[in-house]
């Protein structure tokens, strides 16, 4: 075989990236819809705001919407990294009662002179 058969090909670029609708992911849509229609209806019907205000507080949602629902790798950068240890803990039953010591298994100390 040569070496340009060996190679992976792709067949379709579009496989394995995420749903868009023009350039927003299409799993925004619907959270995006409810925030702006709650939006309008608090800031033009409720408040009686402008369409400038209104439309400031619908971007505010979308863009507050979709920074902390995205899983972009940008994101991940404000996420702690745990430290993971090993760690040594003895083993205690839930199930037995653990035995009580007796006087002949304590360790004996003297008392010092």
């Amino acid at each position: 075989m040569s070496k340009r058969s060996r190679e992976f090909r792709t067949v379709n670029r579009v496989l394995g990236e995420q749903p868009r609708i023009g350039p927003f992911p299409a799993d925004q849509v619907f959270p995006w819809t409810v925030i702006a229609m709650a939006a309008y209806f608090i800031c033009k019907e409720m408040l009686q705001a402008s369409w400038l205000v209104t439309g400031l507080i619908i971007a505010w949602g979308w863009a507050t919407w979709w920074t902390l629902t995205s899983n972009k790798n940008w994101l991940s950068k404000f996420v702690g990294v745990p430290r993971i240890t090993k760690g040594y803990k003895h083993f205690y039953s839930f199930v037995q009662q653990p035995g009580t010591p007796t006087l002949s298994s304590r360790k004996r100390v003297r008392p010092r002179k």
